[in-house]
């Protein structure tokens, strides 16, 4: 008797822990995308978020680095979904089981943070550059994420919220974790309101978040271009073999990966700068100008008009 007893309790508490765990995956709808690490040295990983804009691939379109040490795995941007966050749990979980700690996001932008409630959620430190609370704070920010419940719905939904980082980033730091030095490498408002990248010297790998685009015309988040310009220029005299950039592929040769977004850069801002001098309108500046150049890489044809009227906008109101 007591043993069947026993064994029905058993059985009782088997279907709930199955039932839990059928909850718990409900919360975040699967994506179905392809995803795989790659590995750039000896402790450090990275997801490549497929060629596209932001509403296109389920949303996965930026990259996000994995660093795992013997006490466990740092995180540098979070991508853009808790769904996807899950996504990546579950790469990193094929080739290791120890827990996330520290989770880093590069800058808040909707495709490198909306995942991070999945890794707060499971106790992660969360750091970010200074100005993210610049942008949380804002009215863009609340618009940004009702507009992407409608336009990546069902990936971010009612229940996918904006997070505040437990550690803000003001200045340049260099952290221990697990015997590595990581470098924090803060850089104000450039690519947004706040960026900054991590450097591993031990590793010579740096992660420059979104200062840094391969394969696709870069988005021009309007706070500084002249700031990223320079930013640009630091990070490619950096001594690192491997850069992981914030979309596209990892490279090791660093001027000829910094080429493209470093020369559409100066490419807009001199144009823009130009037109301003003269006093001609956005709308007949921008027909005038040949992009020759970039009007073939992806994305130009979503991105680039406005990338072009931000950094003209931008440009205009520091004239005055």
């Amino acid at each position: 008797m007591f043993k069947k007893v026993f064994l029905n309790l058993l059985a009782t508490l088997l279907i709930v822990q199955v039932s839990a765990c059928v909850t718990n995956k409900s919360l975040y709808p699967a994506v179905d995308v392809e995803m795989k690490l790659e590995k750039v040295s000896d402790h450090v990983y990275y997801a490549r978020g497929m060629t596209g804009t932001a509403t296109e691939n389920q949303g996965f379109i930026s990259n996000a680095a994995v660093i795992i040490l013997d006490e466990g795995i740092i995180l540098f941007d979070a991508l853009g979904s808790p769904s996807l966050a899950e996504k990546i749990l579950a790469e990193i979980r094929k080739i290791s089981d120890k827990p996330i700690k520290k989770v880093f996001i590069s800058h808040y932008h909707a495709d490198h943070f909306y995942g991070v409630q999945f890794f707060k959620d499971m106790g992660a430190e969360i750091y970010a550059p200074k100005g993210a609370i610049t942008y949380l704070n804002s009215e863009g920010a609340t618009n940004r994420l009702n507009a992407r419940r409608e336009n990546l719905s069902p990936w971010i939904n009612k229940q996918t919220r904006l997070v505040n980082p437990d550690h803000l980033i003001d200045q340049d730091s260099v952290i221990q974790f697990s015997g590595m030095d990581i470098n924090i490498l803060h850089f104000g408002a450039a690519h947004s309101h706040g960026d900054l990248s991590l450097y591993l010297p031990s590793e010579k790998v740096l992660l420059s978040g979104d200062l840094i685009f391969t394969g696709r015309i870069p988005f021009v988040g309007g706070d500084d271009i002249n700031n990223w310009i320079s930013k640009i220029e630091t990070l490619a005299a950096m001594d690192a073999n491997v850069i992981v950039p914030g979309h596209g592929a990892a490279f090791e040769d660093k001027q000829a990966g910094v080429k493209l977004t470093h020369e559409y850069l100066l490419f807009l801002r001199d144009q823009m700068a130009e037109a301003i001098d003269q006093m001609i309108p956005f709308d007949e500046v921008y027909a005038k100008i040949n992009w020759e150049k970039f009007e073939n890489l992806p994305a130009f044809k979503r991105a680039n008009r406005i990338n072009a009227y931000r950094v003209y906008l931008a440009l205009e109101a520091q004239s005055f």
